[in-house]
């Protein structure tokens, strides 16, 4: 009996995160054609509630799948290097984790992401200093090609910046590649290919977990520098958090969670400072976040629209 539940248990471990992860390629293909849509026929491709018809679209012509496939392959190929980076940094170190579970979502990104959860205790600051760095790292590795191919596939068009309700936030990164492939060109019209939108997706996803607060990978960076003194910094993030909502309201929900829940960190009890490898890499994670943040990822056309 007991070995009977041993590998049912084995089975549950594979077979609920490949069902998340097929839902959320479905999710992401999904809405993956619907942004195709839009590239091809350069119109804004950021009213929501038109989006979100996608799934339904499929289902009279589900030939629209393949549309949506170089969005959505790009997109998990970004998330599965994160999360298999903080995978195998788990494996090298000894510490027992799960495989990814990716989260589906109808929204206008096609999921809320993925996440693995220790099975075992961390139990130093150089161990949750590596795993906790290796997703963002081996995440920015794949999203950069995709970022460039994406934007060299992409085109400017004159007034599409104001189009829609809203346009999509650039970070550093998409706005200095962008003027490379642009010189002179108004990168708020930059009609961005579906694999350049995967990137978009996979920098905001980047940023947000590079966050220094509690458990995300940020915090885990964090703490493992300044120990229990991370909790300033916590805090300094979502009063930024909290001030950033004027510009973007979604942040007044991110600070509001992250006070609430997020901001602990569980302990771990051998003290070993980091190295100077291990602080070269940290000033990377900074330059990356740098790189991917967004203090607006919308920026709506009429100054009123984010109350609605």
């Amino acid at each position: 009996m007991e070995s009977d539940n041993s590998r049912l248990r084995q089975v549950r471990a594979v077979l609920i995160p490949l069902v998340l992860f097929l839902l959320t390629l479905l999710c992401t293909t999904a809405i993956g054609s619907r942004v195709a849509f839009h590239f091809e026929h350069n119109s804004p491709g950021l009213d929501f509630a038109e989006d979100l018809m996608a799934f339904s679209d499929l289902i009279h012509q589900p030939s629209l799948l393949l549309s949506g496939l170089p969005y959505s392959l790009a997109l998990l190929l970004i998330l599965l290097a994160h999360e298999f980076g903080h995978y195998f940094a788990c494996r090298y170190h000894g510490v027992l984790c799960t495989l990814p579970w990716f989260l589906p979502a109808p929204s206008f990104i096609g999921t809320f992401g993925a996440f693995i959860r220790f099975r075992s205790p961390l139990k130093g600051r150089r161990e949750l200093f590596d795993v906790g760095i290796a997703g963002p790292l081996a995440g920015f590795i794949f999203l950069l090609p995709a970022l460039g191919i994406g934007l060299a596939l992409s085109r400017v068009v004159p007034g599409l910046g104001e189009a829609g309700d809203a346009r999509l936030g650039l970070p550093l990164a998409i706005q200095w590649i962008g003027a490379w492939l642009f010189p002179g060109a108004n990168l708020a019209d930059l009609n961005m290919h579906p694999v350049a939108r995967a990137a978009w997706v996979g920098l905001l996803a980047t940023a947000l977990n590079l966050l220094p607060v509690g458990q995300l990978d940020g915090g885990h960076i964090v703490y493992s520098w300044l120990g229990e003194r991370h909790r300033w910094v916590s805090f300094g993030t979502i009063a930024v958090l909290a001030v950033l909502g004027f510009l973007f309201w979604p942040w007044f929900f991110w600070a509001g969670v992250l006070l609430l829940v997020g901001r602990r960190h569980f302990p771990v009890y051998d003290d070993e400072r980091l190295d100077w490898k291990r602080k070269a890499l940290l000033i990377v994670a900074v330059l990356i976040f740098i790189l991917a943040f967004m203090p607006a990822p919308l920026q709506y056309n009429d100054p009123q629209e984010w109350l609605h």
